[in-house]
């Protein structure tokens, strides 16, 4: 999974960044722009593998793990309604979701670029620039289909027209400057833009920034800003940027006793994670193979043979069967032998829906 961080500039991005990554990237609000971005890699908090390192006793465990991308600089006119173009667009485009930061804090060292704090303005601001960004997309290939329906065969005709169809509707829904995501396009229409990447049609967690004297109000400003944005890609959390980035330099005993005594329940990096899998529709499952208890990460609602693709090709090609168990199922039995005796272990075929916390032995044959 991969995470592009977005946000006005001096809304405290790159803060947030070190707090998902423990990273140590420049935050100073002189640092100068720059196409480089800042690349981070997490591990997927996941506490289900305590339990079966107890019972797998592997040698190796394998957790999976989520990029995020923070661009350090925004190219020219950005902020501007020019829209996102060149380098930046490129790493945007190759996000599986947005993340975007949006300034709650007060800081008079770090002016507003705006003169003002107002997290709604800075959130529709930024729609304007993904928005724009889209229709260049959008107009450049209906132009090009224009083209193409001239000497088009009559086979062809019917696809492009459809093609051309969908653009037109959404073309206009952005021009009322309504994001993709917020058009309650079908399943199927959603699908036919899989290739394009447009960037309002990507999943959309915002983080409201807020200041340690906000903590008490972060469960009011999250509600607030749902409300005003609810549709379905869209989810809000309200984090200290500043009070996380320290914490993420701190050991996991020492953070977490920091965060009992602020009256703080969940580290940022598990909230921004969970919520992200909620936002895409994640699931994870298991394998113990040579010794290794490893971690998956696949879409809800996938099968067997598509998860068994997902760990290697070949797997996928000569798939004759999985045996499954549940981890629920497995931790109350305590072993496989237990399990086996129950009868709880299940050999499944091909169209099996893989269940998030299955634990999976694909058999194939190549």
């Amino acid at each position: 999974m991969e995470i592009s961080i977005i946000g006005l500039p001096k809304s405290g991005k790159t803060t947030i960044f070190n707090a998902l990554t423990r990273g140590k990237a420049e935050t100073t609000v002189y640092a100068p722009a720059a196409l480089a971005p800042n690349v981070g890699v997490s591990k997927v908090p996941e506490p289900r593998l305590q339990i079966l390192d107890k019972i797998f006793q592997p040698k190796k465990i394998t957790p999976t793990e989520v990029k995020y991308v923070d661009i350090a600089g925004a190219g020219k006119g950005f902020g501007k309604d020019e829209g996102i173009s060149g380098q930046f667009l490129n790493y945007l485009s190759n996000a599986d979701a947005l993340l975007q930061v949006v300034r709650v804090f007060e800081d008079e060292k770090v002016p507003h670029v705006e003169g003002s704090i107002d997290s709604k303005r800075d959130m529709a601001t930024m729609d304007l620039e993904l928005i724009f960004s889209d229709l260049a997309i959008i107009e450049r290939r209906i132009q090009r289909l224009e083209v193409s329906l001239k000497g088009a065969k009559s086979s062809e005709r019917d696809l492009l027209l459809k093609e051309q169809t969908l653009l037109q509707k959404i073309k206009s829904g952005l021009e009322k400057d309504m994001p993709i995501w917020q058009q309650g396009l079908t399943t199927e229409e959603i699908r036919g833009l899989a290739n394009y990447q447009f960037l309002t049609a990507k999943p959309m967690l915002v983080i409201a920034n807020i200041g340690e004297r906000q903590l008490a109000q972060a469960f009011s400003i999250e509600a607030e800003l749902r409300m005003a944005y609810s549709y379905p890609q869209f989810e809000v959390a309200a984090l200290c940027g500043k009070l996380e980035m320290e914490l993420a330099q701190l050991s996991d005993a020492e953070a977490e006793e920091f965060r009992g005594a602020m009256g703080l329940t969940e580290p940022a990096l598990g909230r921004i994670i969970r919520l992200s899998y909620q936002l895409l529709g994640l699931i994870s499952f298991f394998t113990t193979v040579s010794a290794e208890l490893k971690v998956w990460t696949i879409p809800e609602g996938t099968t067997a043979l598509k998860a068994a693709g997902k760990i290697h090709s070949d797997i996928e090609k000569g798939f004759i069967r999985a045996e499954v168990i549940s981890y629920h199922d497995l931790d109350r039995c305590g072993s496989l032998a237990e399990a086996r005796k129950q009868g709880l272990l299940r050999l499944e075929g091909k169209k099996y829906i893989v269940q998030d916390g299955d634990i999976i032995t694909f058999l194939f044959n190549i």
